[in-house]
């Protein structure tokens, strides 16, 4: 099943990146590779769980500079290796409701040879909640992530 983009509660990023599909998906993949580029530095990731897996959870917590630590809990909805990822935070492991949900993503990657087609998508259930997400820095921290994933990648060449 593929989701549809509604342009009034999604989110999206597409953009070709410089690197192999088996790069993205060993970064994406490897706790240790993951840790080094899913939060925009200054920001680290301490990862606590990661079951890349339908029904897997996810729990890390997400550290800034200034002590504030932001935890992050989810679960893995689909996983297709090389081609798709997709999790939601309105659940945690084991299909749990969450009790909080924001936003659902999906990640696709496209293999291009060299490179790779990857568009990230974060849908959102009302128009509030994307903009929060957006004022947020959803275009900046998640560009930056992405932007640390092809340095990383470009590094396992």
């Amino acid at each position: 099943m593929t989701a549809t983009n509604d342009n009034n509660l999604d989110l999206v990023i597409d953009r070709t990146l410089p690197v192999p599909v088996d790069l993205v998906w060993q970064a994406w993949s490897d706790v240790t590779l993951f840790q080094q580029w899913w939060a925009p530095r200054p920001v680290t990731l301490k990862v606590e769980e990661m079951d890349l897996r339908p029904g897997g959870g996810f729990r890390a917590e997400m550290n800034l500079p200034d002590g504030t630590v932001f935890p992050l809990a989810g679960c893995y909805l689909a996983v297709e290796e090389k081609k798709r990822i997709v999790f939601t935070d309105a659940l945690t492991g084991g299909w749990r409701p969450a009790a909080e949900p924001f936003f659902s993503a999906v990640i696709t990657m496209e293999d291009l040879g060299d490179s790779t087609r990857y568009i990230a998508t974060a849908m959102h259930n009302n128009v509030e909640s994307r903009k929060r997400h957006e004022e947020m820095g959803f275009f900046d921290g998640w560009g930056t992530c992405i932007d640390q994933l092809v340095e990383l990648a470009t590094s396992l060449k």
